[in-house]
């Protein structure tokens, strides 16, 4: 099987076709990529697959000039940004068991950091990385591609139990006390956490875990480009997931007084209790205080260290996509960047993710692949985080597993402006799973139904982007929206109903 025309044809590995497509032979109960494919001399293309923790869509690349991040935004000069991509359930474990499975939450029972989805979904679920496995190629990771308690060795062509992988992240150091202000270490003393949630200290990038990744990945790279075999990389960075720990050198690329908070501290009006949280990821740390907000300097440090961390992360990728230019790799690889989730930086007087804001389900997706017709520009198209897995196969002209939920985008690479999905779908659960919040993203609404576990509803939210983009109001119970809550309300159901099928 091939990929599309929209991939060039590549002779550097044609000796290694009869065993791909034997492979494929044996795996034919597969469905083939619909797009019309070029001839059956090609060769199979690698994949580089790089993972961001909580990364936020607030990149160059995304229209923020004051975020430093030249090298997502060289790759998203070789690529197409996708504006409006949309994970699952805004929360580590079950975005990432989504994205790497092609299973909704609600298919994955996955809605927690402790569940395994090998656990619940039937042999015949292969993820990305092993179906890539099945169809001939070698596949391995370095950092977090799963959620960190989930090593799952049926994914990755390497031996042994993979812990060393993980690459564990470092806590706060012990002297972090030299990076705070005095009313920081007043406010340390009102809670006995791990630390700060924010460190900047003079090292070299390597001191922190995701400097080691980058070296890992390096090192992997010049490893299997001198293999015969197709490979698929994964590349995993913890930042910019809590504490904010990055050197010094990329916390000094911002100036603190240039910070702005947000415009609004309290919580969108009219929003029903459960649509939030009380940040408890956050509050487990020094310096935060165990119920009310943070300061405004604690905030202004917060978000000063997510920045640095963003531009921390953006160094070391740099790093792994020079190698791969200088192994002459580029031109047979596909590159996929996602960020696992959205994050909230003191939007609503709340922090991290955990809700389903457009705020925390919204994050970056970039996709490059060889012979792309569409290089440097944008889509503004709904998509999904379950879309990835048959996306990576139509690139790779693999047949795509009968289990998967999601829809390729490989034609908006070629046409980013064209129609396309009406809805994107993420849902949350609260109260110990006693209740979910099923939410749907439309070109101008974000709609979200809080229901029981009977299907009786308790609560409805509706926020209008056009009008009011960050979302500071809750129109669901405006008599003036009534028609279009109950539109919106019967198009969740539909779509929602739809969305369990299977390829």
């Amino acid at each position: 099987m091939n990929r599309p025309k929209l991939l060039p044809t590549n002779h550097n590995m044609l000796k290694h076709l009869l065993f791909h497509c034997l492979i494929l032979y044996i795996f034919s109960g597969c469905q083939s990529p619909t797009t019309e494919t070029t001839t059956e001399t090609e060769a199979p293309l690698n994949v580089l697959f790089i993972a961001v923790d909580d990364l936020r869509p607030e990149l160059g690349c995304y229209g923020k000039d004051y975020i430093r991040s030249p090298n997502i935004d060289r790759l998203a000069s070789r690529g197409l940004v996708f504006n409006r991509a949309y994970c699952q359930q805004a929360v580590c474990s079950p975005s990432r068991t989504s994205l790497m499975t092609g299973l909704r939450p609600d298919s994955s029972h996955v809605y927690d950091l402790q569940t395994y989805f090998r656990d619940i979904v039937p042999a015949s679920v292969t993820t990305i990385p092993e179906h890539f496995i099945q169809q001939g190629y070698h596949a391995e990771f370095w950092g977090k591609i799963f959620h960190a308690a989930i090593l799952d060795s049926a994914s990755w062509s390497v031996e042994g139990d993979n812990q060393d992988r993980r690459i564990e992240p470092q806590w706060p150091m012990e002297n972090w006390r030299a990076y705070v202000t005095d009313e920081s270490n007043t406010m340390a003393d009102q809670n006995d956490g791990g630390g700060p949630p924010y460190e900047r200290a003079v090292v070299p990038d390597t001191a922190y875990p995701d400097g080691i990744v980058a070296q890992r990945a390096i090192e992997t790279l010049n490893e299997l480009s001198q293999q015969d075999q197709p490979f698929f990389l994964g590349v995993g960075f913890y930042k910019h997931h809590l504490p904010f720990n990055a050197p010094q050198k990329y916390w000094d690329l911002y100036d603190p007084s240039a910070i702005e908070l947000p415009d609004q501290s309290t919580p969108p009006g009219d929003a029903p209790n459960m649509a939030l949280t009380n940040w408890g990821e956050l509050r487990a740390y020094s310096l935060i205080p165990p119920e009310e907000n943070v300061s405004d300097t604690i905030a202004r440090n917060m978000i000063h260290g997510y920045r640095a961390c963003v531009s921390y992360t953006d160094a070391q990728i740099g790093m792994v996509l020079d190698e791969l230019d200088q192994l002459g790799l580029r031109d047979n690889t596909i590159i996929v960047l996602w960020g696992d989730h959205g994050w909230k930086l003191g939007e609503y007087g709340d922090w991290c993710k955990h809700t389903n804001f457009e705020l925390d389900t919204r994050s970056p997706l970039i996709v490059s692949a060889p012979g792309m017709e569409v290089l440097g520009q944008q889509t503004d198209a709904l998509v999904e985080f379950v879309d990835i897995y048959p996306s990576l196969c139509e690139l790779a002209g693999l047949p795509l597993p009968n289990h998967l939920q999601g829809k390729s985008f490989v034609p908006l690479m070629s046409n980013p402006n064209q129609e396309w999905k009406q809805v994107a779908l993420s849902q949350f659960p609260r109260q110990q799973g006693e209740v979910m919040g099923y939410s749907m993203r439309t070109d101008r609404y974000r709609y979200t139904r809080w229901q029981d576990t009977t299907g009786a509803m308790i609560a409805q939210e509706l926020y209008d982007h056009q009008n009011d983009p960050v979302a500071y109001q809750n129109l669901a119970t405006s008599v003036e929206y009534a028609d279009t809550v109950q539109q919106l309300d019967d198009l969740l159901t539909k779509e929602w109903a739809r969305s369990l099928t299977t390829n």
